[in-house]
């Protein structure tokens, strides 16, 4: 089981990625929103905002998230590590439940070629 400290790495190392991406994948990241992500199997959230394809990390915090952000990630920690080094796709976790992604629906739209 990945720990606080793997987890709050992937998500710098994907924000280093996004910062670093060019063509569809930036333009997608390019979004000032809101952002959490629940890492369900530590009962644990951070929480901080998606800003021109940087994620900040603001606080994290035990239990599910406590404000209701624009974008919402939810999912083991093992599966947010392996997403971001690769070892596992976005796309099939979501389609099979693993990841919980929600946004609104324009917001989804662009996020979807992240996916």
């Amino acid at each position: 089981m990945a720990t606080t400290e793997e987890c709050r790495a992937a998500l710098d190392k994907l924000s280093d990625n996004l910062a670093h991406a060019d063509g569809d994948v930036r333009g997608a990241a390019a979004l000032d929103r809101s952002l959490s992500c629940h890492i369900k199997d530590l009962d644990i959230t951070f929480t901080g905002r998606l800003d021109d394809g940087r994620i900040t990390v603001a606080d994290t915090f035990p239990g599910p998230p406590r404000e209701r952000a624009e974008i919402r990630l939810a999912m083991n920690g093992d599966d947010l590590v392996a997403m971001v080094d690769g070892e596992l796709n976005f796309a099939k976790a979501w389609a099979s439940g693993r990841v919980r992604l929600e946004a609104g629906f324009r917001d989804l739209l662009r996020l979807r070629t992240l996916l």
